[in-house]
This record gives structure tokens, sequence and C-alpha cells, in this order.
């Protein structure tokens, strides 16, 4: 079983049961905005990420740092939630909870999430027609771009939406020429 099997079979419970309480309290615009501000956060702060991660610092210590961080910012539902997945040793699952939590509010509000990577950062102009051109595609409300850059790429870009890929890149060309020579 891979690590990243393991990974979401333990975050998604979590993350459901996130969204289940957040519908029955009409929460689900809130705590997505608090979700994602606190994985913003994580993302950014490896020295947070190693924190959480570290086994030896205590329950108690971890908690605290929480708190300081989170408790003016937060409901109270998703404070004692942070809370709990330390007890429980599921803190350093935190990243892959919110992901799912994401995933899962946005496809109940039809949004389409998708990864773009490029060599360099795409403008507006350009942002709008992969936008409106994945709508069609995806027959989505709306489409939410996560950007990324990737020098080696060369030229081009790679699109993923759910398990799809549309590479467009010119590393990626390159390589289906080879494997293409190889073969013959």
């Amino acid at each position: 079983m891979s690590n990243q099997s393991f990974e979401e079979k333990v975050a998604t419970p979590y993350a459901e049961a996130l969204v289940v309480n957040a519908k029955n309290l009409n929460l689900l615009a809130e705590y997505k905005e608090e979700l994602s501000s606190i994985l913003s956060l994580l993302l950014k702060s490896e020295d947070l990420q190693s924190f959480l991660l570290n086994p030896l610092i205590s329950n108690t210590t971890k908690k605290k740092v929480l708190k300081e961080l989170f408790e003016e910012q937060v409901q109270n539902f998703i404070m004692n939630f942070l809370l709990v997945l330390v007890d429980r040793r599921r803190i350093s699952f935190l990243k892959t909870i919110i992901e799912k939590y994401l995933k899962i509010v946005y496809s109940l509000e039809s949004i389409t999430i998708v990864e773009i990577t490029s060599v360099v950062d795409l403008n507006d102009e350009q942002r709008l027609s992969l936008t409106n051109k994945i709508k069609l595609l995806t027959g989505s409300n709306e489409v939410k771009l996560l950007t990324k850059q990737n020098p080696s790429l060369i030229g081009g870009f790679i699109i993923k939406i759910g398990s799809k890929v549309i590479d467009t890149s010119l590393i990626g060309k390159l390589k289906k020429m080879s494997s293409y020579l190889n073969a013959n």
C-alpha cells in the first residue's frame, strides 16, 4: 500500500466529518475560507509543518501553538477539530484533510480544481482564456486555477484536471518522441 493512499484513507473520514458539520451549521463557505487560510499557512511555513510532524514535541506544546495561531481566526469547531487531531496523533494528516475537505466542497459547489504548471506565470488574459475553455470542457460553473512554475518544462504547460493530464510542454513532447523512437 502506498503512503499516499494510506494518508488519503486516514484523511477522508475527517474531511467528510468536517463537511457534514459545516452543512449542518450552514457554514460551508466559512469553513472553506478558514481551512484555506490554515492550508496556506502550512504550505508557506515549513517550520510549522516540521513542528507539527515532530513526534518529540509534546501534544500540550502543539495544542498551545495551534491555539496561539488560530484561536481568534477560526470557528470554535475548527479549533476543537485541530486539538482533537493532536490528541489522536493525526495532526500530521492536517494538510491532506484540508485538501480533501476543499475537494469535497468544490465538487458540491460545482467548482473544478485545475493545476497548471508552466515555465512562467500566466497573465490575466491567459488565465481567463484557459478558465473559459476548461469550463466548456468540464461543464462546471467555476474553475479554480492552482498555478506552479517549473522552468524545466522549457516551453508550454501541463494541465491537470482530476486524473486527466494535458501535457503541451516541450519537454513532454521530447519525451514522447524519445519513447516513440526507442520503441521502433
